[in-house]
């Protein structure tokens, strides 16, 4: 059974076991890599009644980069990309939540990569609400952004022999979030 939207307002935490932050980006002008980060920790403010109440921040661990291969996440971890030692977080934080629809939002944020923090938009459906076997109100939202690296300072690349580069500017970053309702 599904609460009505102004039943779910409160206060929430993203469930790392079932939530999914991931991202997508072009290699050697043929193909996709895709990733994800394991280590985050998020917070919400829903407002049932008044979307544009809601809030939210997300802290990404950067050191917790997978893309499946090893050596490829070390040199992602490395100062060429995103800089882990020094700048251990990627982190977001909503200055604005508009209502599109009953089921489509607009999340405007502070996104902040290595040193630079930028505006972004990213559009989210809400997909549902449940409450689990253990008595957990949950929420699901899906979303994502396509952003430019070179815009935050992510700029390193490698020429290819027959044109173009190893990799592309643009990066879809995916989200596929379970947040569980606290008290």
């Amino acid at each position: 059974m599904t609460v009505p939207l102004p039943e779910l307002t409160g206060d929430y935490v993203l469930d790392p076991a079932h939530t999914r932050i991931g991202f997508v980006a072009r290699h050697a002008m043929v193909t996709k890599v895709r990733g994800a980060f394991h280590q985050f920790e998020g917070t919400a403010h829903l407002d049932g009644g008044d979307p544009a109440k809601s809030t939210g921040e997300v802290m990404i661990k950067t050191e917790s980069i997978d893309t499946g291969v090893e050596q490829r996440d070390q040199h992602l971890r490395t100062n060429d990309f995103l800089d882990a030692p020094h700048f251990p977080e990627i982190a977001f934080r909503t200055t604005r939540v508009e209502a599109k629809s009953d089921t489509d939002y607009r999340v405007t944020g502070d996104l902040t990569i290595k040193d630079t923090t930028k505006p972004v938009t990213i559009d989210f459906e809400y997909t549902g609400n449940a409450v689990d076997p253990y008595g957990n109100l949950r929420v699901g939202l899906e979303g994502s952004v396509t952003i430019s690296r070179k815009e935050f300072g992510i700029t390193w690349n490698a020429a290819l022999e027959g044109g173009g580069v190893l990799v592309g500017d643009k990066v879809v970053l995916e989200f596929d979030i379970s947040a569980i309702k606290q008290g």
